[in-house]
């Protein structure tokens, strides 16, 4: 029987350093939209007797739909952010008006949202660079047997901070790969000491 995901309230970080005037209630609403696209969305293929959306997806692509249906979300619902315009730009939020037309290649001013299923938070990004990360962790139930008793994907983990070109290490780049940077130890010390959600987990 398909269940939605809650949130648990009590696992936002009061004293959570908030940036370009956010708020906890903002990235709340924004998990509560991709709960309810997922519970909506599966609830119609489980009816036509198809696989639910997060055993269908490839980890890769699952992280970047959410990361992408949270910058929308964090957009709509925070105060001083907008979408960066730009395609592929970064990073994926802006303080609104800083840039001409909310667009640019590579912006400062604003918010690179990050998903990924790893605990921690420590995520591969296209370069060390200036910018407030955030990154949210979520994982999904693909292993419950009957399917039909799967959890819904939930949120477990929120980390919000102002990182340096000097918080990441670079990445051997493979003969096909793309040459990324992940944070540092360090790096990964400042992320998770501002933590915005963190989820006790079963």
């Amino acid at each position: 029987m398909l269940t939605s995901q809650e949130i648990d309230r009590n696992c936002f970080n009061q004293t959570a350093e908030l940036p370009f005037e956010l708020r906890l209630k903002d990235f709340e609403m924004a998990i509560q939209d991709v709960y309810d696209f997922f519970f909506d969305v599966n609830k119609l293929l489980l009816s036509k007797g198809l696989h639910r959306m997060d055993d269908m997806l490839r980890p890769a692509a699952m992280s970047g739909i959410i990361s992408d249906m949270l910058t929308a979300s964090m957009a709509k619902h925070a105060r001083a952010l907008v979408e960066n315009r730009h395609f592929n730009g970064h990073p994926d939020l802006l303080l609104n008006g800083q840039y001409p037309s909310n667009s640019v290649k590579s912006g400062t001013e604003g918010v690179e949202i990050k998903s990924t299923r790893k605990r921690g938070g420590a995520v591969d990004t296209h370069g060390a660079r200036e910018q407030w990360m955030c990154v949210f962790v979520y994982e999904v139930d693909n292993a419950t047997e009957p399917t039909s008793k799967r959890k819904p994907m939930r949120f477990t983990e929120i980390y919000l901070a102002h990182v340096l070109p000097g918080d990441f290490r670079k990445n051997a780049r493979g003969e096909l790969g793309t040459r990324t940077a992940t944070l540092d130890r360090n790096g990964i010390q400042k992320l998770r000491s501002n933590w915005i959600y963190l989820l006790d987990r079963d």
